[in-house]
């Protein structure tokens, strides 16, 4: 049986050192980073069975590498957090990011082995479970029409090799569609997921093309898939080395021969992308989002179906159940009615890191109305646009001048500021409506009237 591989991050050299030897006397195969750069290389070249990360690191800290790494859908293998200055609202927002444990420095030895053990089975019967679904990832979860829809789309378009763009909101599951995708359409094969923003200029030709002894992205994906995750956070020359190769269909590692490429390309785009193509920062350009968008499917937001949000309570609670061993609870009624009525900002990760709170900081087994009122009201945000406004939460008379505000700023940018034209199209009486703007404090003044 082939040794498990884990991989340590932690930026003081003794405890690197300490770790990997007592986890190697223990017949574990460790590589051990010091930063997130390391990290993130140690990842790419294989993927480990349990990641050990320390929250404390200069440069880019463990919270914000676990955000990453867990950016959208679940992570590849069990996450534990290391750190010695750990508080209660740390540990709660590295359980929401998806860290399978939190420990304490100094580290206690027969705890750490515990939680190992523990990490490490968890992330087995993943694995096995996923076998058990034929070797891919279960279907989507919902009976909603647009869920249905997008299922239905997903697998008409499964046995071409088209070309794929999943448009949708951060963390609406573009990922998790993709590799949905893959397994319908080339189960076995791997998948290789490569994060737009880390592809900097410098190193862009050489992680996508490799060299003639380490393999770049083509060459691990070869067979399956290559997905790009942020198409739009690609730097220019990325791009530019990504058209190339993909209009020639062939690539020339450094210092090696010229191959031919043999992937099924994929990428994640926010919404609008395709108005943004051109030359210049913060642009796609159009050779590359063409090439790419053969066929576009939109991933919508988890408001748009709210009535599958029970099924999903479901399914992640018994996942995380199966998973990690956590206690099992369910949702009462009166809390599944109320997260059916929530916007969820942050979509189908923020859905399932609540319901992995929730089991690990335990109580009673029905998750109650109260519970998810005390959640709502720590991730509550201010500046979202209306339709991920939390409009439940407010008293009636909060809640509808939110609306009105918000509804009125959007008509006014439709009106180009001209108040007389927001009025007809509104269908309210100047003199009342100027009133209304100014008891909402929506400034109208910039804009010239008619």
């Amino acid at each position: 049986m082939t040794a498990s591989r884990i991989l340590v991050v932690d930026d003081e050299s003794d405890i690197r050192s300490t770790l990997q030897e007592i986890l190697a006397d223990e017949g574990f195969e460790v590589e051990v980073a010091a930063n997130a750069d390391a990290a993130r290389a140690a990842r790419a070249k294989a993927d480990p069975d349990l990641i050990l990360l320390d929250i404390w690191m200069p440069d880019t800290d463990g919270i914000t590498l676990l955000r990453e790494w867990s950016r959208e859908g679940a992570l590849s293998c069990p996450v534990v957090m290391m750190s010695g200055h750990g508080t209660v609202e740390t540990a709660v927002e590295a359980t929401r990011l998806g860290a399978f444990d939190f420990v304490e420095k100094p580290l206690s030895l027969n705890k750490l082995l515990r939680t190992v053990e523990r990490a490490l089975e968890a992330g087995r019967r993943r694995r096995k479970g996923l076998r058990l679904l034929g070797g891919g990832l279960p279907a989507p979860v919902g009976k909603s029409r647009v869920i249905a829809q997008l299922r239905e789309q997903l697998q008409q378009v499964a046995p071409h090799a088209s070309p794929v763009v999943f448009q949708g909101e951060s963390g609406s599951g573009r990922e998790a569609f993709a590799r949905y995708l893959h397994q319908l359409g080339r189960p076995g094969k791997p998948f290789v997921t490569v994060v737009g923003g880390l592809l900097d200029d410098a190193g862009a030709a050489r992680s996508l093309r490799g060299t003639a002894t380490e393999p770049g992205f083509y060459t691990q994906a070869a067979g399956g898939t290559l997905f790009i995750n942020g198409l739009e956070d690609l730097s220019p020359t990325a791009q530019r080395v990504l058209a190339a190769d993909m209009e020639a269909g062939r690539y020339t590692p450094e210092g090696a021969q010229s191959q031919t490429i043999d992937v099924r390309w994929s990428c994640s785009t926010a919404l609008g992308v395709e108005q943004r193509t051109g030359d210049g920062p913060g642009l796609v350009r159009r050779d590359l989002y063409s090439a790419f968008a053969v066929v576009v499917l939109r991933v919508p937001p988890l408001r748009d179906y709210g009535e599958d949000v029970p099924d999903l309570l479901r399914h992640y609670v018994d996942r995380l159940v199966e998973e990690q061993s956590l206690p099992f609870r369910r949702f009462g009624m009166a809390a599944q009615n109320r997260l059916r009525n929530y916007p969820f900002p942050g979509n189908i990760s923020e859905l399932r890191n609540l319901v992995h709170r929730l089991l690990v900081l335990g109580g009673e087994e029905e998750i109650r109305l109260e519970d998810i009122e005390r959640e709502l009201a720590m991730a509550a945000a201010q500046n979202e646009p209306l339709v991920k406004q939390d409009l439940l939460a407010l008293p009636l008379r909060e809640a509808r001048e939110a609306f009105e505000r918000a509804y009125l700023q959007q008509q006014l940018l439709l009106c180009n500021g001209k108040v007389g034209q927001l009025a007809k199209r509104v269908g309210m009486e100047r003199t009342h409506l100027y009133r209304k703007l100014r008891s909402l404090g929506v400034d109208f003044r910039q804009g010239s009237d008619d």
